[in-house]
């Protein structure tokens, strides 16, 4: 696999410059939608939100309406989150995060034939609330960046994907104290759904100043 180092601000620009290419290019006909939706998938370690607000804000000085959402808008209620413990692997890998709330309040709405109504997040997890937020429009032409862990497991059907790796060391060192229960969860998500072959590009991020990455695909 050959890396190419890369500044986050170059990557988010070039990111950018493809959505606009491949939204430019629908028709928003009946099997096509106008809008598309994009992944930044990583562990909470690798900063996936950084990416997604650098892309967001290159997409929106070239015209484009972005929302983004990040997963962490989506997560469970406590009571279910934590039934079998607060560390509890296996509900970190399949039960933390409600993705029936995504696929119906962020991916139906932007199918074909969609309404473009997204809510862009549901549950708060500090307050363990819901947050009551508005629902939002999404023009023809809009652009969606879902980021977060765990995103590449669950058959979203993503426009265009990116997978921000890290070294298990890297990863283990970068992770606090207190969330290091969720290492060997991720472990498992990259021996199960190696998410860096499933992305469309993979970005190695082990030392977060100096990214190195796939580039886009053809």
């Amino acid at each position: 696999m050959q890396l190419e180092p890369i500044t986050w601000e170059r990557m988010a620009e070039r990111l950018a410059a493809r959505v606009v290419e491949r939204t430019g290019a629908r028709t928003g006909g009946r099997d096509e939608a106008p809008w598309l939706r994009m992944a930044v998938d990583g562990a909470p370690a690798a900063g996936t939100g950084t990416l997604a607000e650098l892309t967001a804000s290159a997409l929106r000085l070239r015209g484009r309406s972005v929302l983004v959402v990040p997963a962490q808008g989506f997560l469970r209620p406590a009571s279910l989150r934590l039934e079998f413990g607060r560390e509890d692997v296996e509900s970190y890998l399949r039960g933390w995060y409600d993705t029936a709330a995504l696929w119906r309040e962020v991916f139906t709405p932007l199918e074909p034939g969609g309404t473009g109504r997204v809510l862009p997040d549901l549950w708060d997890p500090v307050t363990d609330r819901a947050t009551r937020s508005p629902y939002t429009a999404l023009p023809p032409g809009a652009v969606v960046i879902v980021h977060g862990p765990l995103l590449l497991g669950h058959w979203f059907p993503f426009d265009l994907s990116v997978h921000i790796r890290l070294s298990p060391g890297a990863l283990a060192r970068r992770t606090p104290e207190a969330e290091r229960w969720t290492l060997p969860a991720f472990a498992r998500y990259e021996a199960e759904t190696d998410p860096g072959t499933a992305a469309d590009t993979l970005v190695r991020a082990d030392d977060p100043r100096h990214p190195a990455w796939t580039g886009l695909p053809n």
